[in-house]
């Protein structure tokens, strides 16, 4: 596996982006819940207000972008999922139990690989993320 991007491919960032409805329970669940950093945020960009949410280095973060005159986003499949890898299990069970506290119970995968090693909740917006276990991976 390379461990240099490609000349071709200069990436300094990478960022997730969707639109939601609920922006505030987003970075309650993201923030409070899951343990990321708000990184940024914006307001009065076309009628767009924003949230950016990552890990301290903020080389790849998520977007979450709220219009004013609303931003349905059903979400995906239950398969489409942001996956943490995690190598502490202590870690998980402590974010996964902050979850339930908050009203994200874990719910059954899609896909029985995530059960063997992590646990799948669902936003607020009804997007899975799952909290896996890389020890051993």
């Amino acid at each position: 596996m390379s461990t240099h991007w490609p000349t071709e491919l200069p990436v300094v960032q990478v960022r997730v982006a969707r639109p939601t409805d609920q922006i505030e329970e987003l970075e309650k669940f993201y923030c409070d819940g899951v343990g990321l950093e708000k990184i940024g945020s914006f307001t009065g960009h076309r009628g767009y207000r924003g949230l950016l949410i990552g890990m301290p280095d903020s080389s790849y973060h998520l977007e979450f972008t709220q219009h004013d005159d609303g931003s349905p986003c059903p979400a995906p499949s239950k398969d489409n999922l942001l996956v943490f890898y995690m190598p502490n299990q202590n870690s998980i069970d402590a974010i996964a139990k902050r979850l339930m506290n908050m009203g994200y119970p874990e719910v059954a995968p899609e896909n029985g690989y995530w059960e063997e090693k992590g646990v799948t909740i669902e936003d607020p917006d009804g997007w899975r993320i799952v909290l896996m276990n890389s020890n051993g991976i």
